[in-house]
Formats: C-alpha cells, sequence, structure tokens
C-alpha cells in the first residue's frame, strides 16, 4: 500500500563522487578502487533500504486489516496521517513557502484523487484477505500503461497485451480460490484502487501545474488535501466512529498497527525513495518497489492465515509473471523513447 503519492523517481541523477579505496588484496595491497566500482557498490547498499519499503509495503495490508474495522475507515486514516502529516510539513516548510498558487491548487486536486485511493483500498482490504489486496492492487502496473497509450495514441507491444492478459487471468483465480463464484465486495474495492491510482499517476504526468514541483511538496499538500477530506467523511452523521472513539477502543497491539502505518509505511517509505533515488538508479528502485505484492501475499499466507487454494495459487503467481513481466517490457520500450526522440531532434 505505497503511501509516498508523489514519487520521487525522478529522472536518472549522477552518482555522487568516490573516493578511491584500498583493496585487501595478496597481489596488490595499496590498488584503488575504481570510482565504477565503488558507484556499483554504493547502488548495492542503496538496494538494502528501497527492498525494506518495499516489504513495509507489502505488510501494509495485514497492518490495516489488523487495525481497520469497517465502521472505522475514515477515523483511522485521519489518525494514520495526522502522525505523518506534521513531519512532512516540518521538513519540507521552507519548500512548501515558494509554491506557486497553481502547484497548491494542482497538489490539492491530486489529494482529492489520493483520498479515492485511500478511502477504496482500506475499505477494500477490511473486506478481502490481504494476499487478494495486494495482489489486485499490483495490476496498477499493468493497467498504466495501457491507460497511457491510450491517452498518447499509442500502441504497446504485443508481449505487453500478453502479459496484461495473463495477470488479468491471474486475478480471477486468485479470486476464486475456494470455487467459482462472484468476487467478493473486497476484492472489487481494490481492483477499483487499481483503476484510481491508475488516473493519478496520468494526472500527475500530464498536469502542468504540478510539472517542477518540489516531490516534499507536492507529498505534503496531497496528504494535507486528503486528510481533509477524511475529516468530513468522519464529522457526517452516519459515516462510522470518529477519530477518538476509535482511539479510545485501542488496544496496545492496534497503536502499535497505526504508528508502523505511519512511521515505517508512509514517512520511512517516503524519505528512504528520496534518499535512494540520488544513490542508484530510477529503474533499480522502481524494480525493488515492484516487488511488494511479492511480500503481501508471502506475508498473508505466512502470517495471516490466508489459504487461497491451489486454484489461487496458481492465479497469485500468474499476477506475480504477468506483472513483473509487463513492467520489464513497458520500461524497456520507455527506455527507447529518449534514444528515438534524440535520434530525431539530431536528423
Amino acid at each position: 500500500m505505497p503511501d509516498s503519492p508523489a514519487s520521487p523517481v525522478s529522472p536518472a541523477s549522477p552518482n555522487p563522487p568516490a573516493s578511491p579505496a584500498s583493496l585487501n588484496s595478496p597481489v596488490s595491497p595499496v590498488s584503488p578502487v575504481s570510482p565504477a566500482a565503488v558507484s556499483s557498490r554504493l547502488g548495492r547498499l542503496a538496494d538494502v533500504p528501497v527492498l525494506l519499503v518495499a516489504v513495509v509495503w507489502g505488510s501494509s495490508y495485514l497492518a490495516a486489516k489488523g487495525v481497520t474495522t469497517a465502521g472505522t475507515v475514515s477515523a483511522v486514516l485521519v489518525l494514520r496521517f495526522a502522525v505523518a502529516l506534521p513531519v512532512l510539513v516540518v521538513a519540507g516548510w521552507r519548500r512548501l513557502r515558494v509554491l506557486s498558487g497553481p502547484q497548491w491548487r494542482g497538489a490539492g486536486v491530486l489529494g482529492l484523487i489520493l483520498a479515492v485511493i485511500f478511502l477504496l483500498e482500506t475499505y477494500g482490504v477490511v473486506h478481502t484477505s490481504a494476499t487478494n489486496a495486494g495482489l489486485i492492487i499490483s495490476l496498477t502496473m499493468v493497467f498504466t500503461p495501457i491507460a497511457e497509450s491510450r491517452v498518447r495514441g499509442m500502441r504497446l507491444p504485443g508481449a505487453f497485451m500478453a502479459a496484461a492478459g495473463l495477470s488479468v487471468l491471474g486475478v480471477a483465480l486468485l479470486t476464486q480460490g475456494a470455487g467459482f463464484t462472484a468476487p467478493s465486495g473486497g476484492d472489487l474495492l481494490m481492483l477499483g484502487a487499481a483503476v484510481a491510482r491508475t488516473v493519478h499517476v496520468l494526472a500527475m504526468a500530464r498536469m502542468e501545474s504540478v510539472r517542477g514541483a518540489d516531490a516534499l511538496s507536492l507529498t505534503t499538500v496531497q496528504l494535507g488535501s486528503a486528510v481533509a477530506v477524511f475529516a468530513v467523511l468522519v464529522a457526517l452523521p452516519g459515516t462510522g466512529a470518529s477519530p477518538w472513539a476509535a482511539a479510545a477502543d485501542f488496544d496496545g497491539g492496534d497503536w502499535l498497527g497505526l504508528v508502523y502505518l505511519s512511521v515505517f509505511c508512509t514517512l520511512f517509505a517516503f524519505f528512504v525513495q528520496m534518499w535512494a533515488v540520488h544513490r542508484t538508479s530510477p529503474s533499480r528502485v522502481s524494480l525493488l518497489l515492484g516487488t511488494e505484492p511479492v511480500w503481501a501475499a508471502a506475508l498473508g499466507i505466512a502470517l495471516a492465515g490466508d489459504r487461497p487454494g491451489w486454484l489461487g495459487l496458481v492465479g497469485a503467481v500468474l499476477v506475480l509473471v504477468g506483472t513483473g513481466w509487463g513492467r520489464s517490457v513497458a520500461d524497456r520500450d520507455r527506455g527507447r523513447e529518449p534514444a528515438q526522440g534524440q535520434t530525431q531532434t539530431q536528423t
């Protein structure tokens, strides 16, 4: 359940210069390490915290399911981001002050979409298994390139469409693990969340007003807008418990789960991405974060006792293979575009 709405995975930044070091080699004990070798080593070190982000995101479905009930969704979302939002405001106060009016308004609109995503995801995970939630939401990796190709009038490679078909078949089997029945309401809500995520990604890419905005500031304004939506919802009659009532019913485990969602799944995840993108390549960050559904499924089966059945297990494997294959095809196709554009400019 990725909680960094403004992904800081931007065009590749050069790795910082590294000073030569010595190798403990019996042949040449003072042989300098080449800058490329040091850079590669730094990249591998940066992979560790990024992989931890994928793990905590994968575990967020299970954590949210343990803390939230159908009557406390909005209340829990208010409490969850009431912890994270002030930290983001303090950390990015100077950059927030220099945002232009159009950037504030654009980020606010994106925050409304983000609120829909969080509501669909949280209601969805309450009504389905953590395994299903993590795997179904991964369809965003397939939906986004398809939607982008339609908007831009481009044709996707046949390999990508095959991968997309494999993923959709996998979701169909996953939701039928106990036999062929109608998908649960939670499964459909997670499917809606995957569509909403796709809309959010396309909106961020196409809104002129937010282009060039600082990632931290953009994230802060979006989360602030989303929290405002949650606060309005909990104030309406018949929409469930207030944050105070929900908090009063929390036991120690619930508070641990809430802090975990706020600190690790939101703050830790965002700042690690900000840190890692300057020490490794965006493609490596994207690849590692793409393992999120693997961890969601593994933790759901190991810790929550999810039993998808043999049919569901086949579906889970198809989802992972299909989304991974689709991501690699889309990334490879996207990587060709700058080279093609450069050739056209030179000619």
